[in-house]
């Protein structure tokens, strides 16, 4: 399968203001939480609505066609058009209900900032998340502007790379197959974790 191992954390940037990226992060993850913690739409018979609410602020966050793009890494210029915009569809679908599955488990957990740097069009916000257990770990958001705004590209968790997880385990797929064969396992997971019956919460790409 294609790992995550993102903790539920990563999507919640500091408390703490510091500037332009990490101003435009804290507006719509204080709204996720909000959802979060909105009685109404707490109960399982109100998923759908607290999902969807979390999927329309997530897209203000992420950066997903860059994330994608980073992510096929230089396979993306041997796609044509119109196998990038399925790429990137697929591949937000999968980042998507990921994040969904983990951050519904998010209870309150301290998140505190550390430092933060611009440097042109980039920029990246520094953060550590302490668990229950009161261990610290460190995590680290790099952003890219585009005009007035920041968006999240990448997630680094105690040093670890989402992109560069997701590249590795689609290189291999891409040298050891092709394009074609990539897009069917991600169209099945997809399948898979829409079906009613035995779905599991998050995504669960298919076994390679």
């Amino acid at each position: 399968m294609f790992a995550l191992p993102i903790a539920c954390a990563c999507l919640f940037p500091p408390t703490a203001s510091a500037g332009a990226p990490t101003d435009q992060l804290k507006a719509p993850v204080d709204r996720v939480i909000r959802i979060l913690q909105d009685p109404k739409l707490k109960p399982d018979s109100m998923a759908a609505e607290r999902r969807a609410a979390i999927r329309k602020e997530a897209e203000s966050i992420f950066d997903f066609p860059e994330t994608a793009k980073r992510a096929l890494g230089h396979h993306w210029q041997s796609l044509g058009a119109a196998e990038q915009s399925e790429f990137v569809s697929l591949f937000t679908d999968l980042l998507e209900r990921a994040y969904l599955g983990k951050i519904e488990r998010y209870s309150g957990e301290p998140i505190t900032y550390t430092g933060d740097s611009i440097e042109g069009d980039l920029a990246t916000v520094k953060t550590k998340f302490t668990t229950k257990q009161g261990t610290e770990i460190p995590i680290e958001y790099r952003l890219l502007r585009h005009g007035d705004r920041w968006q999240v590209y990448d997630v680094l968790i105690e040093g670890v790379s989402l992109i560069a997880n997701y590249r590795a385990q689609f290189d291999r797929i891409m040298r050891t197959g092709s394009y074609q064969e990539l897009a069917r396992r991600l169209r099945a997971n997809q399948a898979e974790i829409s079906a009613p019956a035995g779905s599991q919460q998050g995504a669960r790409p298919p076994r390679s």
